[in-house]
């Protein structure tokens, strides 16, 4: 069961996002001399966060605080000793008093996430006078001069009831490690006078490790980081048959919305069945929710199982076990002729597709197998609760399962192993509406179904894809 980072988002973070100038001049040819001016930089740079003219604005409240001044805020209704609790309810009310939290006021059921204070990194430009004159030089030399942002985004993990000076100490200690970091990635992966500019990625880790944050050159793909990423599996002492510091894996903070505006994991915010000594079988991961009549495409009434086919894809690629896109309908028929399994004509149709299928274009397009489970009659899904269940343990994926003229995605099962009652977790294609995640949850289109939800007499297939083995 999926259990490790739904446990860990019930916590609070804090999140210090911003942008740091690196400006070195490089005077030399020689790679020493070069890495040292650097390394001189990122030194001043650690300096500079610690002057008193840091500043901390709280994102959506009119919260300032300057970390190195004695934890001096703004307003005066926030002190350093308040609580990160109570500044969390501060912000909140003010933020709907400013009418910036307007979805808070929206019906709908609530979903119990990681409560975020997000920050934004800032330096003061002036400093309160008098003031010496500018004094101007010039010098004319030959020599490199490199200017770059860095990207600065460090989270903590903060105990509600600790302080903001505490939260403060926390966060410029996190600043300066994470420009350390920086600094060596840098240097590892400088050529000659091209340097490439670091970024910090977050990913939330199976408890008890929880938050941590990795920083990986820009421009350099996952497939050149294996040897870094290996070391970090080793750290944290984590087996190398999964992908989990990957940059498809990096940690989305519950604040932020999702940019492709599909919805994620809907299933979260339903309410579990409770069978007789059942447990839960969960799909383990991200997956997007991918149904009728999205991405201008018109496939109401004949394209369930490609929608089905592109959530499942979805969860491979969010996991981090590819980097390609999600497939498209043409995308889908052309592999299915690539594979011999259909005629040319097959591509731009609006024909269905099954489990076999879906299980070829996985293959062709993701390199992934699948296992597929025949059922003679929808009357004997309900004793199909052990298969399920081990799936879920084992491998997490969503399960394709057509059957008929329909096609639908199990996500779950809630199974009792002694008295054989059982519930399946059902993510519907068969959506023609809008992303919303109250009408799809209220309605049924993502929902949990009894054995009567199949048809009795139909034949069905289940494609059960299976996770690679990867770092």
């Amino acid at each position: 069961m999926i259990s490790d980072s739904n446990a860990f988002e019930a916590r609070d973070f804090l999140r210090v996002r911003g942008s740091l100038e690196l400006k070195c001049l490089l005077d030399s040819s020689d790679v020493t001399l070069m890495q040292e001016a650097i390394s001189r930089t990122f030194e001043n740079l650690r300096s500079h966060v610690k002057f008193d003219s840091c500043v901390l604005k709280v994102q959506d409240s009119p919260v300032i605080i300057w970390p190195n001044k004695s934890v001096h805020m703004t307003p005066k209704e926030i002190t350093a000793s308040t609580l990160c609790e109570e500044l969390h309810k501060w912000i909140r009310t003010e933020g709907q008093e400013m009418g910036d939290k307007k979805s808070a006021k929206k019906k709908g059921k609530k979903i119990c996430l990681a409560r975020v204070i997000s920050l934004h990194l800032m330096m003061e430009a002036t400093k309160p006078g008098p003031l010496p004159a500018p004094i101007l030089c010039r010098t004319i030399q030959k020599s490199h001069f490199l200017s770059a942002t860095l990207p600065i985004d460090c989270a903590i993990y903060i105990h509600p009831t600790k302080t903001i000076k505490d939260a403060c100490d926390c966060l410029m200690v996190a600043i300066t490690k994470q420009l350390h970091e920086m600094e060596r990635e840098m240097l590892c992966h400088m050529k000659g006078t091209t340097i490439l500019v670091p970024q910090p990625f977050h990913f939330l880790l199976p408890n008890p490790i929880g938050l941590v944050t990795a920083v990986y050159p820009a421009g350099v793909p996952d497939s050149q980081l294996e040897t870094q990423r290996k070391k970090l599996h080793e750290r944290f002492e984590l087996p190398e048959d999964k992908p989990y510091f990957r940059r498809a894996n990096a940690y989305h903070f519950p604040n932020e919305p999702y940019k492709d505006g599909y919805l994620r994991n809907p299933h979260l915010v339903l309410t579990h069945p409770t069978l007789d000594d059942g447990k839960l079988y969960l799909v383990q991961g991200l997956y997007s929710y991918h149904h009728y009549m999205q991405d201008r495409m018109d496939d109401n009434g004949w394209g369930c199982a490609y929608r089905s086919l592109q959530t499942i894809c979805s969860w491979f690629q969010q996991q981090g076990y590819v980097e390609r896109a999600v497939p498209t309908h043409k995308e889908i028929q052309q592999a299915l002729v690539d594979v011999g399994d259909k005629q040319a004509t097959f591509v731009g149709s609006r024909k269905w597709i099954g489990s076999f299928e879906v299980h070829a274009v996985l293959n062709q397009l993701l390199g992934v197998t699948s296992k597929i489970l025949l059922v003679s009659q929808g009357s004997e899904m309900a004793s199909k609760g052990r298969e399920l269940a081990n799936h879920f343990l084992s491998e997490g994926t969503p399960v394709m399962i057509g059957g008929g003229v329909l096609a639908h995605t199990i996500l779950g099962v809630a199974w009792s192993e002694t008295t054989g009652q059982i519930r399946f977790l059902i993510l519907d294609p068969h959506y023609t509406g809008a992303e919303d995640l109250q009408v799809i949850t209220e309605k049924g289109w993502c929902g949990w179904k009894g054995p009567e939800f199949w048809d009795q007499t139909a034949y069905y297939n289940m494609c059960l894809p299976q996770k690679p083995k990867a770092i």
